[in-house]
């Protein structure tokens, strides 16, 4: 196994919060679903993580119930490691990158909740520690900062991380580039 899907904070605190009104994609579940499909189809590694900041009392303490996965995304199977972090990027407080080395991994095609924040971070430490990382720009969603809108900042986004710390692409052209061939 030499690659590994990472689903990023696609979790139920998002939509506990006033912001998720404004979030650009609230049906972030399905390109999120046809990248696990992919991936299972494929026989690479599915990894979850979860944001999560015990004690806090908000939407992120998991003693609130929020910390969970969206109802609507496949859910985990056997074998597919659930992680809790308390960072922004998915490797510092997880055993996430052991993981990956245990299971040869090399590629790391990354998903998520907050393109520019816990996506966009876990891609850029993936990249630092050696991953060919694969930034799937149609599976993240974000909602407005300030001024600027939730696509201005998933296209500000884009353009930092393209050719220097990921490849950018989508759902449909992975689709179509890993799709077990029709013959």
């Amino acid at each position: 196994m030499s690659r590994a899907l990472i689903v990023i904070d696609v979790q139920e605190s998002f939509r506990a919060r006033p912001l998720w009104k404004q979030i650009a994609d609230p049906e972030i579940a399905e390109p999120v679903n046809r990248l696990v499909a992919l991936a299972r189809a494929a026989g690479d590694l599915v990894v979850w993580v979860l944001h999560s900041e015990p004690g806090s009392g908000d939407v992120f303490d998991p003693a609130q119930g929020h910390v969970r996965l969206l109802e609507e995304l496949a859910q985990p199977e056997p074998g597919e490691p659930v992680l809790h972090k308390t960072s922004h990027n998915a490797f510092t407080t997880t055993n996430l990158q052991q993981l990956l080395t245990e299971a040869g991994v090399r590629e790391l095609v990354v998903c998520g909740i907050r393109t520019e924040q816990c996506v966009e971070t876990t891609t850029r430490v993936g990249s630092d520690l050696g991953y060919r990382m694969v930034f799937v720009t149609d599976a993240t969603t974000t909602n407005p900062i300030g001024d600027l809108s939730a696509e201005a900042i998933i296209e500000r986004t884009e353009a930092v991380l393209r050719d220097r710390f990921a490849r950018i692409t989508t759902v449909a052209e992975l689709e179509a580039e890993l799709a077990p061939s029709q013959t």
